[in-house]
């Protein structure tokens, strides 16, 4: 036992204190006959270690490692999405710390209202609400990803935040896992489960589709996301983003011109040709059209001064992931090449174009 505390960095008596209420017991014997820790006991302490240090209290760590249903790699998704969260959250809270500095430092006034909103319990509330306001349903795009759909009556919503994109004519069932997200969808959406792609508590085959729009480059392991869906449903539908292109972040003058961070936020992105093998998928272009009503990372190709706005930027998780200082030194560099024509100059060639490839793709199984 003192060995086991020493390796977990917790002290022999929290493991005599879970040893006395069932949460882990030592269940092999040494030679001596003294108790010691099997593998399948270091393993539950991992878990219950882990989840302790992400804040659950005791009832609540028992109630999850006890679930009979969920195995050690299912602990371990759900661990990795948990922490992932959490450290989304903690890159937020920094930018908006980061926003206060600057406003301070300009000699500008911070409420006491701001203040407490800016790390309080609000902040993922205007998160949400951020983008509720900019992120809908765009009919062109609907239209392509309900048609892939085919004859699908039931459908699953896999990452489906705050229901854009449901069919309104078929029987939904979403999952999110986000709280902050989950807590964003309208009165009357889809019934919404909490869990993640790679862990969807279905059988096999339970649905007749699965879609998944714009979420799989939020996911711990899109490969294994995908082939959840595929397992749980016939039809797979997912709107996504393509990589494998030469110079693909050339496509997009705002990534090629203002924010060349967005190729290190998809460096471990999988490969469109590799999502589309892990479940054996097609890949059709999805065109963006210029007065998209979803306000997505490219929506504004043809509106640059969109990308100007504030409550605009907080819907798309890109300027999030890039940080303070790429964010406003895009925003800067922009602002000023429109002040002077050199955008319109540079981009000339987009006033004429109703829609625009810049990527997006919809694989379909």
């Amino acid at each position: 036992m003192g060995r086991v505390a020493g390796l977990a960095g917790v002290s022999v008596r929290t493991l005599h204190h879970y040893d006395e209420i069932g949460l882990v017991r030592p269940s092999a014997r040494t030679a001596a006959g003294y108790r010691a820790y099997s593998a399948h006991d270091v393993e539950r302490l991992r878990e219950v270690l882990a989840y302790r240090r992400l804040g659950f209290g005791l009832r609540e760590v028992a109630e999850l490692v006890g679930d009979p249903s969920i195995d050690a790699v299912a602990h371990l998704r759900r661990l990795r999405g948990l922490i992932q969260e959490r450290r989304d959250h903690a890159v937020v809270m920094v930018a908006a710390i980061d926003r206060e500095l600057e406003a301070r430092a300009k000699g500008l006034m911070v409420t006491p209202e701001a203040q407490l909103e800016m790390l309080g319990a609000r902040l993922y509330d205007e998160i949400g609400g951020a983008y509720t306001a900019t992120r809908h349903t765009e009919p062109r795009i609907a239209e392509q990803i309900w048609s892939a759909l085919g004859d699908a009556r039931t459908v699953l919503n896999v990452g489906a935040g705050t229901g854009s994109y449901e069919p309104a004519d078929r029987h939904v069932t979403a999952v999110e896992p986000s709280k902050v997200m989950r807590r964003q969808r309208p009165r009357g959406s889809a019934p919404c489960v909490a869990a993640a792609a790679e862990d969807l508590p279905f059988e096999d085959h339970s649905f007749d589709a699965a879609m998944a729009v714009s979420t799989v480059h939020h996911w711990g392991d899109p490969i294994a996301g995908l082939r959840e869906m595929r397992r749980v449903a016939r039809r797979v539908v997912v709107l996504t983003f393509d990589t494998d292109e030469p110079g693909w972040q050339d496509r997009f003058w705002l990534t090629r011109d203002y924010l060349p961070e967005f190729v290190g936020v998809l460096a471990e992105f999988p490969s469109l040709a590799g999502m589309a093998d892990a479940i054996g998928a097609r890949a059709e272009p999805v065109p963006v059209p210029w007065d998209c009503a979803d306000g997505l990372f490219e929506a504004y190709w043809r509106r640059p001064r969109a990308y100007l706005e504030d409550h605009v930027r907080r819907a798309m998780s890109v300027w999030t992931k890039v940080g303070p200082d790429a964010e406003q030194r895009a925003v800067r560099n922009l602002s000023d090449d429109l002040d002077s024509g050199r955008w319109a100059e540079r981009n000339r060639a987009l006033a004429d174009l109703n829609a625009a490839d810049l990527g997006l793709r919809l694989l379909v199984a």
